[in-house]
């Protein structure tokens, strides 16, 4: 399915609000592929946000999981929360871990034979996979070296999402080494299609720093068989970007930094005082992070919100998404045009 996409062009799963119904359903009417991201979602929360795409467009979509990791850094949450009240006077939430509901959704998914389930932090089970494969769904794994690569080929998953370190939001590494900014190796994304691919024969989406048709282009030739836009697809008036967190991505004076400030799991987001201050100390305690600074993310504050962005992003434009669809997919085809014509047999 995924190569047979009109548009070679997926939006990617953006949780905590971005991506709704009405930008998934704008991306798969143009050509490409919208996500729904389950996470942070409760079962039925995701069950309404399901039948609305369905309702807006017949276009097939995907919807991407959240794969729970083991229990732990109990005391660490602890001890961040208490400095975040100490030394910033600042009001978290308690560090609760939790499965995201992960059993319950991915039974809705299968009662509802979703086209596309996309995993991230980690992988199904193989018998997970043979069910979904079952129930006529194409599966993704998100990965991130082709160590993680090898990984999700043996349980059997359709397709692999590859994420370079300039892709915005979290990193999709399937576990966090609790030391390094991102939680492991760092490979770019031409990188590590280039390694990916050397190690397993499964179809590649490319994520990661794409913000341009000429980009899409040049992860096609690398060989991928779609491009997975995040950022890009923020500034939309169809997503759900918090107005704070829009109007940086507008002004583009920020830098982005990894970090684990707000999660405990480290992603890459627009620079602002709450990570410059806390991303030394925030340890790898995903999702107890999630929830402690749960409280202090809503205050709408834009130095203290996770303002998830990836490197290129002050190429985003303000633009619907269908048309925003159709501009990428005729600057690829004007961007491989003109490598054409540039590359010729010797």
């Amino acid at each position: 399915m995924l190569e047979s996409l009109p548009v070679p062009v997926i939006a990617a799963p953006m949780a905590g609000g971005p991506s709704t119904p009405e930008l998934v359903a704008a991306v798969g009417g143009a050509g490409g592929l919208g996500f729904l991201p389950a996470g942070y979602l409760t079962p039925d929360a995701l069950a309404d946000r399901i039948a609305r795409t369905t309702a807006l467009s017949p276009a097939p979509f995907g919807v991407n999981l959240f794969v729970p990791g083991p229990d732990g850094g109990v005391e660490e949450a602890r001890a961040y929360r208490r400095l975040l009240v100490e030394e910033s006077g600042l009001e978290p939430g308690e560090p609760r871990w939790d499965d995201d509901s992960y059993p319950a959704k991915l039974e809705l998914l299968l009662a509802l034979r979703v086209p596309v389930v996309s995993f991230t932090f980690g992988l199904p089970s193989a018998s997970d996979v043979d069910r979904l494969r079952a129930a006529g769904t194409t599966t993704v794994a998100t990965v991130t070296t082709p160590a993680e690569a090898e990984q999700a080929a043996r349980v059997g998953v359709d397709a692999l999402c590859v994420q370079g370190i300039d892709a915005g939001g979290h990193r999709g590494t399937f576990a966090d080494d609790g030391r390094s900014p991102g939680g492991g190796e760092l490979i770019g994304l031409l990188t590590a299609l280039r390694l990916v691919g050397a190690r397993v024969s499964l179809p590649l989406i490319a994520a990661g720093g794409i913000a341009h048709g000429a980009d899409v282009a040049a992860v096609l030739a690398a060989g991928a068989v779609a491009a997975q836009l995040g950022t890009a697809f923020l500034a939309c008036p169809e997503a759900g970007t918090a107005p704070a967190h829009r109007k940086a991505l507008a002004e583009g004076t920020r830098r982005t930094a990894l970090t684990r400030a707000f999660s405990g799991r480290p992603a890459r987001g627009l620079v602002n005082r709450f990570l410059t201050e806390h991303t030394p100390h925030a340890p790898a305690a995903d999702p107890r992070v999630h929830h402690l600074t749960k409280p202090i993310r809503a205050s709408g504050d834009p130095e203290l919100m996770s303002m998830w962005a990836g490197q290129a992003y002050p190429l985003a434009r303000s633009v619907p998404a269908a048309p925003l669809v159709a501009d990428l997919n005729a600057q690829a085809v004007e961007a491989l045009a003109r490598a054409n014509a540039r590359i010729r047999p010797l």
